[in-house]
């Protein structure tokens, strides 16, 4: 992707307003974005962990589902409860392949206020949107229509004072008896309005801290992320402080630590297959999913920590003595950790926490330690 023309690529909304602020722009699921600004990696990370950080992830795909029996059909391409989901509640989930491979990991909302669940609204991967809206359309019966939201931006409030950030800006909901911004909690949304703007707001987000994901017409982009940078408490973050951020919450990255080729137990997301879902099955790859979680996986998604400095990065092996038994999917330096962290596959017999392993980096073998995930505490409000 280095040698990428940036001119080739699509562009977010707020493109020229990453450009004013400095933001060293590089390719990423075909746009160009935004991968730190000229404060740094490090110094972004440790601002999102202690204040709040303004992301730019607009390059991801918004979906809206509509019609009757959406509910059901959400149950037969993932494994989550869809018919239990409340009003204005959020979930993660998978998007599944026949087999039980994992195509995508999705954030649904229920947002049918009077809860039959016939509307809802989802949040997709950038570099797979195209290929979801795809595989989901083929199986898209008569009745429910899939809208893809091309027109609207994403944008992500992060750390422990964005909900001082946003709610200063005092934005009505749109509904009589709805939470206000600050009394939200996590993994719940909410409509409100700013101007002639209405936002969708949930309280969510990909960095393990308190947070919000702002869903707007992408007219309007500019001139709200200019309103919260105007905030002495906010800031711009980018693409690579984003992810150290992830990493250390042991939050998983789709085509990194989550490929078609992966089942969601031996992925640790076991808990992304509903409790009713576990006795009914019925959704893609079901006997091999219930089989992973009866006798276990082969190999297990693990957390570990790294002596020394020298970060280890993905495609790393991994041995116990002579054997190779995993290999790193994300690693690198967790600056609030204070120490190299990685996630790792591994066969489930070297997959106990406290387990000694080496990753081999450039010929050199670093001792390692299974660990239990988050590496970082995760701030979320319940």
């Amino acid at each position: 992707m280095a040698d990428v023309d940036l001119a080739s690529l699509k562009t977010l909304p707020l493109d020229a307003l990453h450009k004013e602020l400095g933001g060293r722009m590089v390719p990423f699921a075909g746009y160009a974005m935004p991968v730190q600004y000229p404060s740094g990696v490090m110094a972004e990370h440790l601002w999102t962990r202690d204040s709040a950080g303004l992301f730019d992830v607009s390059h991801m795909g918004q979906l809206l589902l509509e019609g009757d029996g959406a509910a059901d059909w959400m149950e037969r391409i993932a494994p989550g409860d869809f018919r239990g989901l409340q009003p204005h509640r959020t979930r993660y989930t998978l998007l599944l392949a026949d087999d039980g491979g994992i195509l995508d990991d999705l954030m649904v909302t229920n947002i049918d206020s009077a809860a039959p669940g016939n509307r809802f609204y989802i949040v997709v991967n950038g570099a797979t949107k195209l290929d979801d809206i795809a595989h989901m359309r083929r199986t898209l019966p008569p009745g429910l229509v899939l809208t893809h939201l091309e027109d609207h931006a994403l944008l992500a409030l992060q750390g422990p004072l964005a909900v001082e950030a946003l709610a200063s800006l005092a934005l009505p909901p749109e509904n009589a008896g709805q939470p206000a911004i600050a009394d939200m909690k996590f993994m719940t949304a909410g409509r409100f309005l700013w101007g002639d703007a209405k936002l969708a707001v949930t309280r969510s987000g990909y960095t393990g801290e308190d947070g919000y994901e702002i869903s707007l017409p992408a007219a309007q982009a500019r001139a709200f992320a200019d309103r919260l940078l105007a905030d002495a408490r906010v800031k711009p973050i980018g693409l690579g402080a984003r992810d150290s951020l992830r990493l250390e919450a042991g939050l998983p990255l789709y085509g990194h630590d989550l490929t078609p080729e992966i089942e969601p137990v031996e992925a640790g997301l076991a808990f992304a297959v509903s409790k009713r879902r576990k006795a009914e099955g019925g959704f893609p790859g079901a006997a091999r999913i219930l089989k992973a979680l009866l006798d276990g996986p082969a190999r297990k998604r693990v957390g570990l920590k790294l002596e020394g400095r020298q970060p280890a990065r993905e495609g790393a092996e991994v041995f116990a003595g002579d054997a190779k038994v995993g290999v790193v999917t994300s690693g690198g330096f967790g600056p609030s950790v204070g120490a190299p962290v990685a996630m790792a596959y591994v066969l489930s017999a070297h997959a106990a926490d406290g387990t000694t392993l080496e990753i081999e980096v450039r010929g050199k073998r670093l001792p390692a330690q299974v660990v239990p995930m988050p590496f970082h505490q995760k701030n979320y409000v319940r």
